[in-house]
């Protein structure tokens, strides 16, 4: 059976490996040929502008392992940052670099439940911790709008920003629905999507009782997506999108955000590059320019994540983690 699923995941792998590649070729070839003045445009400022955008993919980095304390401590597993963010870019190294089919949460959950002691809480944590964003980044999209009111009238990129946004929520509510109508029992004798809500379960059932760390975990997790907003607007002037400012990504980085994570491309190679053309052309951004920054925003995390490599060689030891 173990086999059968590795095989099964492999399969799955390089389905998504050549969606991918099709997906980057598709685009590429759409500007092949193109005009020299729609092409990026570096000046010198282009690595101070590069610059902040990497250290805030870092800061990035740091928050979303502070918004997995945080919802540890709400779950009542007190967790020493620097391990989980040891974890964290162990994780990340995983799911951005390395070619396997262990995905960077299942590196997470696994070492933190050899850590804690505690598998159910660690994998309820994980799920979580990711849930959020599915209330936190449509948000910030709802906000990007009101900012800016003239985003609202760019046709297709508006339509399909705030359908992300609003299909986000939907499924969001459909979860705590499903949560609420359904009676779980141990979350390890769960599987599949049982497994999932049963871990939502848990962890919607603590932050209930503690209003004050649910409050806590969101405010992190705006943090976290802030950060990640700003990084793109850096990046995006590195390459001299100017178009490309604060309330415009505001509104569509988020969108892209949640596209990107699903499971149809290798790290949403082709998804993202080809929603900013869809984003910001409206804007007036050549396509060439919308790809260079998906792919500048791809090679930045694979950049962070590079930084991985010795959390994930030498992290998996087990250390003292929790404190009272």
């Amino acid at each position: 059976m173990a086999r059968s699923r590795v095989r099964k995941n492999a399969v799955v792998t390089g389905i998504r490996l050549v969606v991918s590649v099709l997906m980057l070729w598709f685009l590429l070839a759409k500007i092949s040929g193109s005009d020299r003045s729609d092409l990026p445009r570096w000046d010198g400022d282009a690595p101070f502008w590069l610059a902040g955008a990497v250290l805030l993919t870092l800061a990035g980095i740091v928050l979303s392992a502070l918004r997995w304390q945080t919802v540890l401590h709400a779950l009542g597993q007190r967790s020493r940052l620097p391990r989980l963010l040891s974890h964290y870019f162990a994780g990340q190294f995983v799911a951005n670099v390395l070619p396997t089919t262990i995905g960077g949460d299942v590196l997470r959950v696994t070492r933190q439940s050899r850590d804690s002691g505690e598998p159910p809480t660690s994998f309820a944590s994980v799920v979580l911790e990711r849930l959020t964003g599915w209330l936190v980044l449509p948000v910030i999209t709802f906000v990007g709008f009101l900012l800016n009111p003239g985003l609202r009238h760019l046709g297709r990129a508006t339509q399909v920003a705030l359908s992300l946004a609003a299909g986000t929520l939907v499924l969001l509510l459909l979860v705590l629905v499903a949560v609420a109508a359904h009676r779980f029992g141990d979350i390890d004798n769960e599987k599949g999507w049982k497994r999932f809500l049963a871990a939502v379960h848990i962890g919607v059932d603590q932050l209930r009782r503690r209003p004050g760390q649910a409050a806590s975990v969101l405010a992190v997790g705006f943090a976290y997506q802030l950060v990640l907003v700003l990084a793109a607007v850096m990046a995006a002037q590195a390459i001299g999108i100017s178009a490309a400012g604060p309330t415009a990504l505001l509104a569509f980085f988020p969108a892209v955000a949640i596209a990107q994570v699903l499971p149809i491309s290798i790290s949403g190679l082709g998804v993202r590059e080809g929603l900013f053309v869809v984003f910001l052309q409206p804007l007036g951004v050549p396509a060439e320019q919308a790809i260079a920054l998906g792919l500048l925003l791809y090679l930045l995390n694979l950049v962070v994540s590079l930084l991985g490599a010795p959390a994930f060689a030498v992290g998996g030891r087990s250390g003292p983690t929790v404190v009272a």
